[in-house]
């Protein structure tokens, strides 16, 4: 397995440090406040703090993890936005579930029929 690494770059970006901190009510869902960091763990104002949402929604199938982007000044902030959020995300997860099953829907090689791309499955005309 290490050899199969060879020259992969496993190196922290120290221009891309952040601090973490997480907010939970304990019944909806967390927030988790990425601050910008220095290589020394000082705050860098230079960059923007960014808000993170994570919820899970119960579907026939088990829990549906949620993750998502809160574009909010501050926590308060961040707490308004969540729900807009998490809906949000849930429309864009649900779009590309159906989307995803309908692409596997298509591709589904009926008994007697020849596969995409493929030869006849009675061999062809020559006989």
């Amino acid at each position: 397995m290490a050899d199969e690494l060879g020259d992969t770059d496993i190196a922290m970006d120290r221009t891309g440090l952040y601090r973490e901190e997480t907010f939970t009510d304990r019944r909806v869902g967390t927030l988790q406040r990425l601050t910008p960091v220095t290589p020394s763990g000082d705050t860098d104002t230079a960059r923007p703090v960014i808000y993170v949402g994570q919820t899970q929604v119960l579907t026939p199938a088990g829990a549906l993890p949620l993750s998502f982007e809160v574009p909010a000044t501050s926590l308060d902030d961040a707490i308004t936005k969540f729900g807009d959020m998490a809906r949000d995300a849930l429309a864009r997860t649900v779009r590309r579930l159906e989307e995803m099953r309908r692409e596997q829907a298509s591709s589904i090689i009926v008994p007697g029929s020849a596969p995409p791309g493929g030869p006849s499955p009675r061999g062809g005309l020559i006989r």
